[in-house]
């Protein structure tokens, strides 16, 4: 990594925010290991709706109990992962299908929510980060085929 990534880096795991992608991401599981901050991955590569990104998130960051009260569950959500850790939180999104209609129709209110995390990690002695893997489109639904988020190899 260049000096100019590695300043970059030291100052996103100093403040907070969004991590690119095009980035070197084991270079930032690293320094969040340093830094003690908490790595959550959700796999959100099944997900189709809002509703089932939130259940990948409950799921990666350990959540006591599923939100349903959209966005602003997910703040609380974050906030109180946040205050549970001791030095802060890395989430990554992992294959988001951001280009989904049902993602798409809200996704500056899921980035919004995103950056006031950030806020709230900062205002209270912790990092937010967070990296968000695109994934594209879904392929279209196969009839008679069921796409849940919850599905298993068989």
């Amino acid at each position: 990594m260049s000096k100019t990534g590695q300043a970059a880096l030291r100052k996103l795991i100093e403040r907070g925010g969004e991590f690119k992608l095009d980035s070197d991401l084991d270079a930032l599981q690293e320094a969040a290991a340093q830094a003690s901050l908490a790595w959550c991955v959700a796999d959100c590569e099944k997900a189709r709706s809002w509703s089932a990104v939130f259940r990948s998130i409950v799921k990666a960051v350990d959540y006591p109990e599923f939100f349903t009260s959209g966005f602003d569950g997910l703040y609380d959500c974050l906030c109180d992962t946040l205050l549970d850790q001791k030095a802060g939180v890395v989430l990554t999104f992992d294959k988001l299908h951001s280009a989904d209609p049902a993602i798409v129709n809200e996704g500056q209110q899921f980035l919004q929510v995103l950056g006031d995390a950030v806020d709230f990690a900062r205002e209270n002695g912790r990092v937010f980060i967070y990296a968000i893997h695109h994934a594209g489109k879904h392929e279209a639904a196969t009839p008679g085929v069921v796409h849940n988020w919850s599905d298993e190899p068989g």
